[in-house]
């Protein structure tokens, strides 16, 4: 397993496009992240193609609003036979402000598959 990474999965600025009517961030758009940042940490433990086959203990603990800067870090915390367990921690920095806060986490669980979706190991045979 490889140490954890010092640079975010992804980082991206929230728009308009992404807001429910109230005006914060679809979840949706923030779960979509979480999948996306653990398919790159996944890629980064090794090299394959994954699929997520569930997403754990989802906590959304505070909003995200238009503007922020939204980084997502992730951490292995297992690796199996055919599966990567990671955690994903989703921060936002406001533009208004020097802090960062946690608003998102999640554990995701992917598995490694080959051209013909079937499990394969993620290290050899």
């Amino acid at each position: 397993m490889k140490v954890p990474s010092n640079e975010p999965a992804i980082r991206l600025v929230m728009l308009p496009k992404y807001t429910n009517p109230d005006g914060d961030i679809f979840g949706g758009i923030i779960l979509s992240m979480i999948d996306e940042a653990a398919a790159v940490e996944a890629q980064r433990q090794a090299h394959h193609r994954y699929v997520t086959v569930s997403m754990d203990s989802v906590q959304f603990h505070l909003p995200v609003q238009v503007g922020d800067i939204v980084s997502l870090w992730c951490q292995t915390i297992k690796i199996g036979r055919t599966s990567i367990k990671i955690h994903v921690d989703v921060l936002a920095h406001p533009r208004c402000s020097d802090e960062e806060h946690k608003v998102t986490e999640a554990t995701v669980t992917m598995v490694a598959i080959d051209m013909d979706r079937n499990a394969v190991p993620v290290f050899g045979v």
